[in-house]
């Protein structure tokens, strides 16, 4: 059967696109602009969040990063361990920080929500699963080792875990 350009058909397995991943910190609305969150100072200018003054009139709403931090809902987990970890804590550590200093610089939604002691390591919790990856990658860079991930797309969370 052939069917005129433009017609409707059906369409076939392969071309099913996935249903778009609901993320709740996200706003379901269109913030007015300038909005400012009380917490950070962030400006939702130009349909996004960034690092800037807003007037004294600017609406007040806390951004997605505060309100993570503030609900204690991580979206990245960062696992760091092992032997050579437990002897290089902390240049590891300086090596996490610097990698969120520098996102944070030109993304105020990436953030290091808290750094944990556990068991033989450390568990870094992240505002943003892009932050998450980019500090296993950074440590992965430097170090070796060996690093996995694990993302859940039903919670839209990404679990790192980086050992050496």
């Amino acid at each position: 059967m052939k069917t005129e350009r433009g017609a409707w058909r059906p369409l076939r397995r392969e071309e099913l696109r996935p249903e778009l991943i609901h993320d709740s910190y996200k706003s379901k609305r269109k913030l007015p602009e300038p909005t400012r969150c009380p917490d950070c100072g962030a400006v939702f200018h130009r349909g996004r969040w960034t690092w800037g003054t807003a007037p004294q009139d600017a609406d007040e709403e806390r951004c997605p990063a505060c309100h993570r931090i503030h609900d204690k809902f991580p979206a990245g987990y960062v696992s760091l361990g092992g032997a050579f970890f437990a002897s290089h804590r902390e240049d590891v550590l300086n090596i996490a920080r610097r990698r969120e200093a520098h996102e944070r610089a030109e993304h105020p939604l990436e953030r290091i929500m808290a750094i944990e002691a556990e068991d033989g390591g450390v568990l870094i919790t992240t505002t943003d699963a892009h932050l998450a990856r980019d500090i296993g990658e950074a440590v992965q860079s430097a170090y070796k080792g060996d690093l996995e991930y694990h993302y859940n797309d039903a919670d839209n969370l990404l679990r790192v875990s980086w050992t050496r």
